[in-house]
C-alpha cells in the first residue's frame, strides 16, 4: 500500500485528550509516525495538507441497523457503508434485529459475507442472544463467537424470563462475551409513543414514564451482579437511571452504557407536531433529561455515543404518530449532530470522539478508535465550523427518516480513510 503524509492538521486524540497541531505518518495501512507542527514537507508518497482541518480517528458505531437479509429496499450492506464512509464512520458494529434474526452461524456467515463483499466500512456483526429474539431459548453463543460475533444482543426486545436471561449471562461469561441490553421496563413502555408529560397528554398520545428505563435498569445491574457477565446498556436517555448506573460503575460491576445522538440533541418538544421522524424508541426525553445525560457524556459516566441508525420507509413512517415505525437514520449525521453539542460548549472534540470511537473500540476489543504508533489509519478528517442546510434527499442511505431534515447544522467531513485507503472524499 502507498505511503500516506498528513500534515498541518489539528490531531484529535482521544485517547490522551487533547488537540494537537502536526501531522501523521500512514504506511501498509497503519500510523507509523506522528510529526510536529513544523515538519517539513516529505516527497515521497502522497502528501495531504489538512490546512489545520481535525483529523480524528474513524467513527466506530455500536448498534447499526442494516436491514439484510429481509429487509434490503430499506438499507443494503452497500447503502449503509456508503452513508457511513461519508459521516466519517470507519466500523459499523450491526444489530441482529435482521428478517430472520440473525441467530445462527450460517445467518452470521451470511452477513460477514455480503459486509466483506459491499461495504467500503469495517462491518461486525453482532448476533442474537435469543432465537428469533423471542427471550425463550439462547442461541449458541459459543459457534456464534466462533462465526464472528462481536456481541450478542436481543436489541430493543427486553428478555422478560429473567432465568432465561441469567442463564444467557452466565454462559456469555464463560466465554467472555460481551452481551448488549436495551434497559427497559416491557410491561410500562408497552405501545408507548412519548414520554409522559404535559405534552403527551396535551398531543393524546400514549406515554411511558422515563422510571421504566430506572426499572429495566436496576433489574438488569443485579443480574449482572449475580452472573458476574459483560454487560452494555445500548441506550441511557434520563437522569433517573444515572445514579443506578454510578452505583454499579462504583461496585466495580463489569458495566459501560450507551447513548444515542438524538437523545443528546433533540427533545420532547420537537414531536409536537407529530412528525414521525422523531419517533424514536426510547421516545425522546425532556430538555433536563437531555442536559443531565450530555452531562454524563462529559464524565464518563456514559462511554459510548452511537448513531442508533434504524432505517424505515416511507410507508412506515406515513402513519398516524402512534402507529408510526420507530427509529431514525444516523449514520451520515452523527457528526454533524455531535457538532451541536461542541458548539453549544457541552462536550469538547476530544470527550466526544472518546465516547464516539475510542470507548466503543476499547469496549469490542479493537485496535482503532485512538491515534497511537500502529494502530490502524481510520480516520476522519472534518470541518467542525462548515455550515450546511440538511435535505434527506442527499443521504446515501435508501431510507432518508432523518429527524433533521431541513435543519441548519454545523460540521462537514472533508475525506475518510479505512486503513489508509480513502473510502469518501468531499465532492
Amino acid at each position: 500500500m502507498s505511503k500516506i503524509t498528513f500534515l498541518n492538521a489539528r490531531l484529535v486524540d482521544p485517547e490522551k485528550d487533547e488537540i494537537t497541531i502536526g501531522g501523521l505518518v500512514v504506511e501498509d495501512g497503519r500510523i507509523t509516525r506522528h510529526l510536529p507542527k513544523d515538519a517539513p514537507k516529505l516527497t515521497s508518497g502522497r502528501v495531504i495538507d489538512c490546512n489545520l482541518k481535525y483529523l480524528a480517528p474513524g467513527i466506530v458505531d455500536l448498534g447499526v441497523k442494516i436491514c439484510e437479509p429481509g429487509e434490503r429496499h430499506k438499507e443494503s450492506y452497500r447503502s449503509g457503508g456508503l452513508a457511513a464512509a461519508a459521516g466519517g464512520v470507519t466500523t459499523i458494529v450491526t444489530r441482529p434485529d435482521t428478517q430472520p434474526a440473525t441467530d445462527t452461524p450460517e445467518t452470521l456467515e451470511f452477513v460477514t459475507r455480503r459486509a466483506n463483499e459491499a461495504a467500503p466500512v469495517n462491518v461486525l456483526p453482532m448476533a442474537a442472544l435469543t432465537k428469533g429474539r423471542e427471550g425463550r431459548e439462547m442461541t449458541e453463543i459459543g459457534f456464534m463467537m466462533d462465526a464472528g460475533a462481536a456481541a450478542f444482543t436481543d436489541c430493543d426486545r427486553v428478555i422478560t424470563d429473567t432465568k432465561v436471561f441469567s442463564r444467557a449471562l452466565t454462559y456469555a461469561r464463560s466465554l467472555g462475551a460481551l452481551v448488549v441490553a436495551h434497559p427497559q421496563d416491557p410491561c410500562l413502555s408497552k405501545g408507548a409513543a412519548a414520554t409522559s408529560g404535559k405534552l403527551a397528554s396535551l398531543r393524546g398520545l400514549p406515554a411511558v414514564s422515563p422510571m421504566a428505563e430506572r426499572m429495566g435498569l436496576d433489574r438488569d445491574i443485579a443480574l449482572i451482579e449475580m452472573t458476574g457477565a459483560r454487560y452494555h446498556a445500548d441506550q441511557i436517555t434520563c437522569a433517573r437511571a444515572l445514579p443506578a448506573l454510578q452505583r454499579a460503575k462504583d461496585a466495580g460491576l463489569d458495566i459501560t452504557a450507551g447513548t444515542s445522538i438524538h437523545h443528546l440533541t433533540l427533545n420532547a418538544l420537537d414531536i409536537a407536531d407529530y412528525r414521525t421522524f422523531f419517533k424514536l424508541k426510547p421516545p425522546l426525553r425532556d430538555e433536563q433529561d437531555r442536559l443531565a445525560v450530555a452531562d454524563a457524556v462529559k464524565t464518563g459516566l456514559i462511554d459510548i455515543i452511537s448513531s442508533m441508525h434504524t432505517p424505515q420507509d416511507e410507508e412506515s413512517k406515513r402513519l398516524p404518530f402512534e402507529e408510526a415505525a420507530s427509529g431514525a437514520v444516523a449514520l451520515e449525521t452523527l457528526l454533524p449532530a455531535a457538532m451541536r453539542l461542541y458548539h453549544a460548549g457541552l462536550i469538547d472534540l476530544p470527550v466526544l470522539w472518546r465516547a464516539m470511537s475510542f470507548n466503543p473500540a476499547q469496549r469490542l476489543g479493537l485496535e482503532s478508535g485512538c491515534l497511537r504508533v500502529g494502530a490502524p489509519a481510520d480516520l476522519v478528517l472534518f470541518d467542525p465550523d462548515a455550515p450546511f442546510l440538511m435535505d434527506r434527499t442527499t443521504l446515501r442511505s435508501k431510507s432518508r427518516n432523518t429527524p433533521f431534515d431541513g435543519a441548519r447544522m454545523q460540521g462537514k467531513v472533508l475525506s475518510t480513510y479505512v486503513a489508509g485507503t480513502c473510502v469518501y472524499e468531499r465532492p
